[in-house]
């Protein structure tokens, strides 16, 4: 199972971070120390808050790209 979500990246130190939502962590099984696969993909916008149409933008690309898995979900 693959998730996609939009996070914003955090200082953490001198290194950048991002979070893994807790109902993502939970669903996935993912616990502190686990090894994950990261993707990252910039957003066009750089600003502090993306824009309205790229946030409906990206979740309409998600919901197409994972429409058996939201299909699924919904069946649970």
């Amino acid at each position: 199972m693959t998730i996609k979500s939009i996070q914003k990246v955090i200082k953490v130190g001198d290194s950048l971070a991002t979070t893994i939502p807790a109902k993502d962590a939970r669903a996935m099984n993912i616990k502190a120390g686990d090894n994950v696969v990261a993707a990252y993909t910039p957003m066009k916008n750089n600003d502090d808050k993306a824009s309205d149409a790229e946030v409906l933008e990206a979740a309409k690309k998600m919901l197409s790209d994972y429409k058996q898995d939201f299909d699924n979900l919904a069946q649970r």
